[in-house]
């Protein structure tokens, strides 16, 4: 680790910069504390916790011809969506002489309140076209960031932060004495492409990660809501569910919402009391059964949220939730619940405490479905103050848990990928990656999903079809694989009605599970790589691999409207010695490798399909 002690000597006031660095990873991670030392308080409305001038430098092409920068769009149902712009697509033309470059103009990418990742991820990627290079970066904070790329001193620089002032009501007051800690950053840089970068994120991430079981033996999880009971749970739906989970090799078996509302589970979350409506003989019979059948229990919450028809939200004291203008701030009817208040945490603590000792809970989703805006004005020196205090205390909150119960497994959702950040993810095994109901869209997900997170951590849903009207048994069949596919180089997120699938498809899942058992200690390892590039919903063929010294894995997609036949590059360092399709066993796809151009080239008249291929090195 280096820091630099910086001080400014008109108001006293220091800041020292560190920098972590890791043993063979060219990534560092940054972060800043500003420390009042003067007579006089002092407001911060800005810091960067990283900035470098001259990403432009290299090559003697102008920035115009060399610079590109991949950002990665996000949003409900439509995560992890990389777009790779140039400068002037962003208004950021070169035209002036180097000498007098400076404009009020910047590129700018930045995200205020509660999801880290409501429109953009916290990271991003500058490549020059000229020299093969390029600079990556993640912010590492649940909440607001902003990061930017403008021109001064004839040159384009690259900041990163956390909450600021002009982007998100941010300000904090230094009395003499105070300090101030920045959100950290990672900043990485490689000569061999986006593939590189990603992969050594991988290898930070996983540095920085809590250890745990979860993220090494990647159990299969069964959750009963996408394609199957939609928030409707009850004993008499859940039993034979239980049964076809456990015949197919899950788990763990998550009961998500509804288990405590009698009706509407939307706007009464928050005391989380089984319905004895839903479950005459108590919710513990059917976790008991759970267990029963050789699978974990878990369970959905929503911990940040009271709903506004909660009978303890109109009991609690105000200070409980986020205040804005005298009045507490709720969102799509729920009420946003204040960390800051030991209260809460106290209160969530016995709830989650309550769930594992009582009911066997090994597996909580934790959900969260509002976006609560700019903060809290309550206690906060403004509101913005507030909210990253808040986000602050719900990460220590996370701790605690896991120090009083350290093989708990908690899945970070909110409302599917909404939330991806290593603030978070530090912390949490695994993350929702979408709440997608269309199967076919999904490989752009799942194929993108290893550049925000390990694949270890990147639940991908399976939910394999049960209609049949107007649909022939081949293409069913297909649908089948095709979901399977979706998870498999991933974690898999199981679910789909299975009670109400043929056994003919209920036996491809139970295939898929099974080959996934087989190569999901080198997921765990691996790295991930895009033959194709990274996917665009325009693409019709996408694909995914991860590698390890050994082996490699590559999933392929055809989506509606793909050619016949598709080649596939392998990467240059990828020795081959064999290929083959393992799921499924019985492929009907012709395939060969091409040494000569060292690739795999694919012919198939399906409308769709999903293959699962091993690369034997």
């Amino acid at each position: 680790m280096i820091i630099f002690h910086l001080r400014d000597h008109v108001t006293e006031v220091m800041v020292h910069a560190y920098m972590q660095f890791y043993n063979e990873l060219s990534i560092i991670r940054f972060w800043n504390i500003v420390e009042n030392r003067g007579n006089e308080e002092q407001t911060v409305e800005y810091i960067s916790n990283f900035h470098y001038e001259g990403i432009e430098k290299e090559g003697i092409l102008n920035q115009n011809e060399k610079i590109r920068i991949w950002v990665p769009h996000n949003s409900w149902q439509r995560e992890l969506n990389w777009k790779c712009y140039t400068l002037a697509d962003l208004g950021m033309e070169l035209n002036q002489p180097k000498e007098v470059r400076h404009s009020s103009s910047m590129i700018r990418i930045s995200n205020t309140g509660n999801w880290s990742a409501k429109e953009y991820l916290p990271m991003g990627y500058l490549e020059n076209t000229e020299t093969q290079t390029g600079i990556y970066w993640q912010i590492e904070h649940n909440g607001s960031w902003h990061w930017e790329v403008g021109d001064q001193n004839g040159h384009l620089y690259l900041a990163l932060g956390g909450p600021n002032e002009i982007y998100s009501h941010w300000s904090k007051q230094l009395k003499p004495g105070d300090s101030f800690t920045t959100v950290t950053a990672a900043v990485g840089v490689t000569s061999r492409g986006l593939d590189d970068a990603m992969g050594t994120l991988t290898q930070y991430r996983r540095k920085i990660r809590r250890p745990n079981e979860d993220n090494q033996k990647l159990p299969v999880i069964f959750n009963d809501y996408m394609n199957c009971l939609w928030g409707n749970p009850t004993t008499e739906a859940e039993i034979p569910l239980i049964d076809a989970a456990a015949e197919i090799g899950c788990e763990y078996f998550c009961i998500d919402a509804g288990w405590y509302a009698d009706g509407n589970w939307w706007d009464s979350v928050g005391e989380w009391n089984e319905s004895k409506k839903r479950f005459p003989n108590g919710l513990k019979e059917v976790t008991d059964y759970i267990q029963k059948k050789g699978m974990i229990p878990g369970v959905w919450i929503e911990p940040e949220v009271m709903g506004i028809y909660c009978r303890l939200a109109s009991n609690v004291p105000k200070d409980w939730f986020f205040v804005r203008h005298g009045k507490p701030v709720y969102d799509r009817s729920r009420f946003q619940l204040d960390y800051r208040n030991p209260e809460v945490r106290a209160y969530m603590d016995s709830v989650i405490d309550r769930l594992v000792r009582e009911y066997g809970i090994g597996y909580i989703k934790t959900d969260y479905n509002i976006e609560p805006g700019i903060g809290t004005e309550l206690y906060a020196d403004s509101v913005g103050d507030g909210m990253l205090e808040h986000e602050r205390c719900y990460l220590a909150w996370l701790d605690g848990i896991f120090k009083r119960h350290p093989k708990l497994v908690i899945e970070n959702c909110s409302s599917g990928g909404l939330r991806m950040d290593y603030a978070m993810l530090s912390r949490l095994s695994i993350q929702s990656t979408s709440d997608l109901e269309d199967y076919l869209q999904y490989p752009v997900i799942a194929a993108n999903a290893p550049t925000a997170v390990t694949p270890e951590q990147a639940a991908v849903w399976s939910y394999p079809m049960n209609h049949s009207k107007g649909v022939g048994e081949e293409e069913l069949q297909e649908e089948t694989i095709f979901n399977m596919v979706n998870a498999m180089l991933l974690r898999i997120h199981q679910s789909g009605h299975l009670v109400k699938l043929d056994q003919t498809r209920k036996a491809v899942v139970k295939e898929g599970i099974m080959v996934y058992k087989e190569i999901r200690h080198d997921i765990a390892n691996a790295q991930p790589f895009w033959p194709l590039g990274l996917a665009s919903y325009a693409d019709t063929w996408i694909a995914l691999g991860v590698r390890t010294e050994k082996k490699a894995y590559l999933a392929v997609w055809k989506r509606p409207g793909g050619s016949d036949s598709q080649v596939i590059p392998l990467p240059k360092e990828l020795r081959v010695s064999k290929i083959r399709c393992i799921y499924p066993k019985t492929s009907e796809v012709l395939y060969h490798y091409k040494q000569e151009e060292h690739c795999l080239i694919i012919h198939t008249n399906k409308k769709f399909i999903g293959r699962l291929f091993e690369i034997i090195k």
